[in-house]
């Protein structure tokens, strides 16, 4: 009896792996499976999930190799904030006033996190229309380990998100530099929340959603045939034509031009920028989304460009004043990471040369003559560096970018919208497109925001605290405490 139910029992098992094999998914053949392994390498799509195959992939999840150059990036970025951002803007401003710029950087890092999470993510990478996504990824729903082939096919979704967070963070609080020393804690927290709504986010989506406006490189049916690599118009001409917005809205600071208002600390600005710097190569070289061959070119040209660009704009001031100083030559390294982050993955050696030399000399002219001609107070700089680098690298993007340095120029998507014909022709006229909507985007949105918050709970802090400073007034600490 025992020996018939062992046979009878062995037999269902064979039936049900008979039934099994007839309807399970056939594994990969070799030659999937070795397109899978090239893919992998090449950072493209998996062979055995392409179309016409017929197995699933035997590696579904991300690329670990990938995956750990995004999670890095993402850390690089969030440096560059926090506490890199944080110094170099805290070293700038007056001493009594240098938490109140570290209090902003983290409050904004924390305020823009919520935002992410709730729908800000969404609004941006799902997909939805040309001009904003939709509430798809809500509360970061069905956003998990697995890879968003939409923009990675070797990157966690999750990871991305994060990484795509940290360019968030730093956009707003780049703004902060315009109106500093003088605008009230819960005036920069009340702006920043609308002006995600109304400038980051469609802005982001427009220039980096699969289905966005000006999303040249990805979408095939974009109306503007543009490329952004790493935010030229999404994080600095956003930011920056809306910083100079603010401070004109804000008016100067008391005593400008009338006293002396010299950073308290360039040392502090020194170490900023150089924490600056070594963030960058997450911003742009990450920016490839996998550790490939377009993301070494962009650490090439992030390097190339930056330390020409600190070079030209420190020569600059010896020449003209007769000396070099080191906030010419912070000013300067910011300046050229600011131009090349649009094209870095786009333009060769050389074409990261002539960026750097344009950098160092154009921001440069900005900083000291437009602000002096118009007298607007730009306490940092924002405008000068940030609004005419970014729009600066967003032309010369068009004019610069090659092909045979990122051949994604020429992908499907390029080719069917039209984008390969034109790179090296008339690419910068799709430019000149971009930078005319970011900037009507950044200054109509930022008018509508200055003033709700200027007819609710006001702008500015009362003269009386602006004399004291900000930092024990608002904040109720002090940077500097010299015991007797």
């Amino acid at each position: 009896m025992i020996h018939k139910t062992i046979i009878t029992f062995a037999a269902l098992i064979a039936l049900s792996s008979s039934t099994l094999a007839q309807t399970a998914s056939p594994s990969p053949s070799l030659e999937q499976r070795v397109a899978d392994l090239e893919a992998y390498m090449n950072n493209a799509a998996r062979g055995a999930d392409a179309a016409g195959a017929h197995a699933s992939s035997n590696i579904p999840g991300p690329g670990p190799g990938h995956n750990a150059w995004l999670m890095t990036s993402a850390l690089l970025v969030l440096f560059m904030t926090l506490p890199g951002l944080a110094l170099f803007y805290g070293g700038l401003v007056r001493q009594k006033n240098v938490l109140s710029v570290l209090a902003q950087c983290l409050g904004i890092a924390g305020l823009v996190t919520i935002l992410w999470w709730a729908v800000g993510y969404s609004l941006v990478f799902a997909p939805g229309c040309p001009f904003f996504g939709s509430p798809r990824f809500a509360f970061l729903r069905g956003v998990t380990s697995a890879p968003n082939p939409d923009y990675s096919y070797w990157v966690s979704h999750n990871v991305f998100a994060m990484y795509q967070l940290m360019f968030a963070i730093i956009t707003p609080a780049l703004i902060i530099g315009s109106v500093a020393e003088r605008m009230k804690f819960s005036a920069v927290m009340a702006i920043i929340a609308l002006w995600m709504f109304l400038v980051y986010f469609p802005l982001a989506h427009m220039v980096w959603g699969i289905d966005g406006l000006m999303n040249g490189v990805w979408n095939a049916n974009a109306k503007i045939r543009a490329i952004d690599f790493a935010g030229g118009t999404v994080v600095h001409m956003s930011s920056g034509w809306s910083a100079l917005l603010l401070c004109l809205f804000l008016g100067p600071r008391l005593g400008f031009r009338k006293e002396i208002m010299a950073p308290h600390s360039m040392v502090l600005c020194l170490v900023g920028t150089g924490m600056l710097w070594v963030g960058w190569y997450g911003f742009n070289a990450g920016s490839a989304l996998g550790a490939d061959a377009i993301a070494a070119n962009a650490f090439m040209t992030t390097t190339l460009a930056t330390a020409i660009a600190s070079f030209t704009w420190a020569m600059l001031e010896w020449v003209l004043r007769g000396k070099a100083s080191v906030l010419g030559f912070c000013s300067g390294a910011v300046g050229g990471l600011v131009v090349i982050t649009p094209a870095c993955g786009f333009v060769d050696a050389n074409g990261a040369v002539i960026i750097g030399l344009l950098a160092g000399a154009v921001p440069f002219f900005a900083c000291t003559r437009l602000k002096s001609w118009f007298h607007y107070d730009d306490a940092l700089d924002t405008f000068g560096v940030h609004a005419v680098g970014g729009t600066l690298g967003a032309f010369l993007t068009g004019l610069l970018a090659t092909v045979t340095v990122n051949s994604n120029l020429a992908g499907p998507a390029a080719s069917q919208n039209g984008l390969v014909k034109i790179v090296r022709h008339i690419l910068w006229l799709e430019q000149l497109k971009a930078i005319a909507i970011t900037i009507a985007l950044a200054l109509i949105g930022t008018s509508i925001i200055a003033l709700v918050v200027r007819a609710t709970i006001g702008l500015r802090i009362t003269p009386e605290i602006e004399r004291q400073g900000l930092d024990i007034n608002l904040h109720g600490e002090e940077g500097y405490i010299v015991s007797g």
